[in-house]
């Protein structure tokens, strides 16, 4: 159960900074799609600066923002989530399984004389989420040390995996359920910068930080002197993230206006879906209130960055795929958002 005390500092926590992030999120957005307009050459200008498929200056902000949160993270305790079935199983159960089949069925329904969309959509359906989740996982307060674990597993899990889940849900099923299927090569290099650029580096800077900071000055310095100064960043790497990822796609996205409608329509089904299953799913096993919502966030998310750039690698910038997977996280850092607070509602009423 969670306790009185700790409800209310959730609360207060949601009324300061946090409680006005869907005002910061919107603007952001409004930032970005100015700068696609206003100095359309920018977009051009990321671009240039790129590793494979990663763009750098995005892959900069995402470290910004997952940073703090991963520096939060009590190490020592992420060991002992391992041993917890009753949170593990359900999630690779919901990660791998019951997501991508959800996507796929949605893509299908909503997407069945759209060929690119739909594909689009597949593809981010068989990639979980192994960074922003942790922003969520943490605004909703959820378990941090459970979060850290279960993203690391999807990491590992996404590189030796993705191309088989791509392959079955593009091509196997397809065939079997006599349906036109789609021929896509998935590039192993672009899947293992993606994970090492987003979820690798901050993981790492993560763990130094705390086992040199306690180190030098002790657990209480760490938690209530470094962990205050650095927190703040995480919200200033999302919304540099939104900017530049509205900056990049803005126009695109702009022209084509009931594409988005269309791609956005699954998108938000799945979310919702997708979260109220793993969170009585948690509920239902025993979890606490932090571990089920870490279930349910860590089920919902999805990692667009490595969908965006398999869809750009395998059918190209201006492809419907591409389009797809750039709809993606513009639909879900609202949807997300807003699950934050229906979190929230279900812990008063449920826990």
């Amino acid at each position: 159960m969670t306790t009185n005390v700790e409800t209310q500092l959730l609360d207060k926590r949601l009324s300061t900074t946090d409680r006005y992030l869907p005002v910061w999120i919107l603007l952001a957005m409004v930032a970005g799609v100015l700068i696609s307009f206003v100095a359309p050459g920018f977009s051009t200008f990321l671009h240039e600066f790129s590793v494979g498929t990663v763009s750098v200056p995005i892959a900069i902000c995402l470290l910004v923002m997952m940073y703090p949160v991963l520096a939060k993270v009590r190490y020592g305790q992420a060991s002992l989530v391992a041993k917890d079935r009753r949170l593990v199983i359900p999630t690779l159960i919901m990660n791998w399984i019951f997501a991508p089949a959800l996507m796929f069925t949605l893509a299908w329904i909503f997407m069945a004389d759209q060929p690119e969309f739909r594909t689009g959509l597949i593809v981010v359906g068989i990639a979980p989420c192994i960074a922003m989740v942790m922003i969520w996982i943490d605004l909703a307060g959820g378990d941090r040390e459970s979060g850290a674990f279960l993203v690391a597993i999807n990491a590992v899990i996404q590189v030796l995996a993705f191309g088989g889940l791509g392959w079955f849900y593009l091509q196997v099923l397809p065939s079997w359920l006599g349906l036109p299927t789609t021929s896509a090569e998935f590039s192993f290099t672009a899947i293992t910068a993606s994970v090492l650029f987003f979820l690798g580096v901050p993981l790492v800077a993560g763990f130094l930080s705390r086992v040199i900071g306690e180190k030098l000055k002790g657990r209480s310095w760490y938690e209530n002197t470094f962990v205050p100064i650095v927190s703040p960043f995480a919200l200033y790497g999302l919304l540099a993230t939104i900017v530049l990822l509205f900056a990049l796609q803005g126009q695109q996205v702009a022209n084509n206006p009931l594409s988005v409608v269309l791609i956005a329509i699954p998108l938000v089904i799945y979310f919702l879906i997708t979260f109220v299953i793993g969170f009585f799913l948690g509920k239902a096993v025993g979890l606490t209130y932090k571990k089920t919502v870490t279930l349910a966030f860590t089920a919902s998310g999805n990692n667009f960055e490595l969908a965006i750039a398999v869809a750009i690698g395998t059918f190209g910038a201006t492809s419907g795929e591409a389009l797809a997977g750039i709809v993606g996280p513009l639909i879900e850092v609202p949807a997300l958002l807003a699950l934050v607070y229906l979190a929230r509602y279900l812990q008063k009423k449920l826990f």
